[in-house]
């Protein structure tokens, strides 16, 4: 089985003025493009490989031939990440009931949570993403470098904005702070629900 690059679920212009219509090409039809490519080359020796889905992949890594295994999880992780990130964004959608009162009982209230969220993505350092994770039970704010992935550590993700340069510096240069305010304005806090109840159920995005 190839696998092959997932549709944006909206136009390309659909998160403007916040996330620019040239950025959303480049990053989805290159760049997230690159990542499928590669990944399909990494697995091309491994038939039995072939048959599984990314996420099922990530979840097992220890499995994968230690030959292929960094490039199952670099690629891997660069496309069911940015699958996952296309999912999370919709314009000027309100923070939804379960997952507005958990980050209040987790992070004393939505604004300590977003101030939160932002200075994690601003501390990380080079490439990589910023998470909200649901880990035993517990929301948790986390960091993971290049195109790692949460459920490759056991931890259920819920939320996360892509801080590779790419995703940004055509709109925003190098002003990272600017694009992560930016990015609240875009999230799908209904699809953000959705994912911590299933998580609840230990269901994670596939």
């Amino acid at each position: 089985m190839k696998h092959e690059l997932m549709k944006l679920p909206y136009a390309y212009n659909a998160l403007e003025p916040y996330i620019d219509e040239a950025t959303m090409k480049l990053h989805h039809d290159k760049h997230h493009q690159t990542y499928v490519d590669k990944l399909n080359v990494a697995l091309e020796p491994y038939t039995g490989l072939q048959k599984l889905k990314v996420d099922e992949l990530l979840k097992t890594l220890d499995k994968v031939p230690e030959a292929a295994r960094t490039a199952v999880k670099n690629h891997g992780g660069g496309v069911y990440n940015h699958n996952f990130f296309w999912t999370i964004m919709k314009k000027d959608v309100k923070v939804a009931k379960e997952i507005g009162a958990a980050i209040d009982k987790e992070f004393g209230n939505f604004e300590n949570f977003k101030k939160q969220f932002i200075d994690t993505a601003l501390k990380l350092f080079g490439s990589g993403w910023t998470w909200l994770v649901l880990s035993n039970g517990k929301l948790e704010i986390i960091n993971l470098p290049n195109q790692d992935s949460p459920i490759s550590v056991g931890k259920i993700p819920l939320l996360t904005i892509d801080v590779w340069e790419h995703a940004y510096y055509k709109r925003y240069e190098n002003r990272r702070a600017e694009y992560a305010e930016a990015f609240f304005h875009v999230i799908n806090w209904e699809a953000v629900n959705k994912l911590y109840k299933d998580a609840l159920k230990g269901k994670s995005f596939a």
